[in-house]
């Protein structure tokens, strides 16, 4: 049983390394916060889909689920998707591939709750950043 007073950090290869001060996921008692996640190779750690966002959003959560497995959970134990886009041009082709994932990845069919705001991120070829709040096993 996890001690709800520790915090752990949860590190896995199959997601990017986090490049700056912060973890990949982190995980208290039954919450797993995910740190936000763009469209990078873990195996290169170059960033894949320039200026086409249906790439970056698969890859971008496929980066999220790595980090969620990695720390117990899954997509269907998520409570919270925070998904930043660059463009709202780009919002619809980002739902698009979005709905798909939840399809595959959440049987159950109890969609998690989910925000969506338009910002300027850390880097250029950035067109989506997503986080992700779960409870954990």
């Amino acid at each position: 049983m996890t001690d709800p007073t520790t915090k752990t950090v949860v590190r896995t290869d199959a997601a990017p390394a986090p490049a700056h001060t912060f973890s990949q996921g982190v995980r208290k008692g039954g919450l797993l916060q995910v740190s936000g996640q763009g469209a990078v190779d873990p195996a290169t750690g170059e960033y894949i889909g320039a200026g086409d966002v249906r790439v970056q959003t698969r890859r971008t959560l496929d980066n999220v689920r790595a980090v969620l497995e990695a720390g117990g959970a899954g997509v269907e134990d998520v409570l919270m998707f925070r998904v930043y886009l660059t463009s709202r041009d780009d919002f619809a082709a980002m739902n698009e591939v979005y709905g798909e994932f939840l399809v595959e990845h959440v049987p159950s069919g109890a969609l998690p709750a989910r925000t969506t705001v338009f910002v300027d991120l850390p880097h250029e070829v950035m067109l989506v950043e997503i986080d992700a709040l779960a409870v954990a096993g």
